[in-house]
């Protein structure tokens, strides 16, 4: 019995010590330590010193396949597209090549500005590619696709020949032709770190008020009822460059002090079914991010399901296989890119619009 009880002890002895070792991390009881290959999966970010960068490459033709199947239908067959997101492309010239300064961006007059103006490193392109794009299914691109994209745009600004294959390796020389590569600094000591080579050293020396603060002012805006839509619906008149839209002038003004937006109408419309066949297809509408585009009777990107149901009541087939395929030029100059679903549920979402896509 006393060898018994002795091994108990022992037993007993080792259980603690194994507790309290794993009591000294510095989250007790929680979780574990990341392996550095978990962490390697997740570090994903590359810097304007390249650290970080993956080996591979891609060129502009195998770029262009690849835009015009995942990227196009956002951003334009030429990267010039405001419709959805601001241009990309434009707005950069030869001598801004030469300069590494871009000069419409010091004039008042010119229009808007892409993302081409305006970006001084080309590490900033592909890490944003990368861990972003496409924007409905995010880091989905294999990184020779990152690349082959990356080079795409950067042939379509001229910065580099049809013929160029995009690497790890000449991402440098590259850099030395961004045209707005000296148009930006980090040589302005807003956050600590020496990794540029900056002494840190605060760019003010303002000290923080805790007593005595002024409250934060309330900035608001209204448009009064009789001038509230009287040039047409703002929420559908595009901007000169991006995205922006006005309020949904065509409804009347909410509690809140402004008026529900087209999308946020549409998806408000989409998301309270009122039978269950509707329901269900709105629930794959939105698994399928369809409403990322598609309204109910709102165009966003793509006409409104309500407008699709007129123009093409009964054509199931039809609908079907175009949600399937994708396609342009029906609805406009941005083309839907094909869909990957199953067919069981392409159809069921064709028979619903083809009946007149009721609430």
């Amino acid at each position: 019995m006393s060898r018994f009880r002795n091994a108990m002890m022992g037993l007993a002895l080792l259980t603690l010590a194994s507790l309290g070792a794993a009591q000294d991390g510095k989250y007790p009881g929680v979780g574990r330590a990341a392996t550095p290959k978990e962490v390697a999966k997740w570090d994903i970010d590359v810097r304007p010193d390249f650290k970080g960068l993956p080996a591979g490459l891609g060129s502009v033709a195998k770029g262009q396949e690849v835009w015009e199947s995942k990227c196009a239908q956002c951003h334009g067959v030429f990267g010039e597209s405001n419709e959805v997101f601001s241009p990309l492309i434009g707005g950069t010239t030869a001598k801004d090549i030469q300069t590494g300064r871009v000069a419409n961006l010091s004039r008042s007059d010119y229009p808007g500005r892409t993302t081409l103006m305006k970006v001084p490193t080309v590490s900033t392109l592909w890490d944003y590619i990368n861990r972003a794009m496409p924007w409905t299914n995010p880091k989905t691109l294999s990184t020779e696709e990152v690349y082959a994209v990356t080079a795409f745009m950067l042939n379509l600004a001229d910065i580099v020949p049809e013929n160029y294959v995009l690497s790890d390796k000449n991402m440098a020389e590259v850099q030395a032709r961004m045209p707005n590569r000296n148009g930006m600094s980090t040589q302005h000591a807003m956050w600590p770190g020496k990794e540029f080579g900056v002494v840190s050293k605060p760019d003010t020396a303002n000290k923080i008020c805790m007593q005595d603060c002024r409250p934060e002012p309330k900035v608001a805006s209204l448009l009064p009822d009789f001038a509230r839509n009287a040039h047409g619906n703002l929420a559908e008149q595009t901007r000169i460059v991006g995205p922006q839209r006005g309020a949904d002038t065509s409804r009347p003004e909410t509690k809140a002090g402004t008026a529900p937006s087209a999308v946020t109408a549409a998806a408000a419309t989409v998301s309270k079914p009122e039978n269950n066949e509707a329901k269900a297809v709105v629930a794959s509408l939105g698994k399928y991010n369809c409403t990322a585009c598609h309204g109910m009777d709102k165009k966003i990107v793509g006409p409104g399901f309500t407008e699709i149901a007129k123009k093409h009541a009964g054509k199931v087939d039809y609908l079907a296989g175009k949600i399937k395929a994708g396609g342009g030029g029906v609805w406009g100059q941005i083309p839907m890119p094909a869909q990957v679903l199953p067919e069981a549920d392409a159809r069921k979402i064709a028979e619903w619009i083809s009946k007149g896509a009721s609430k």
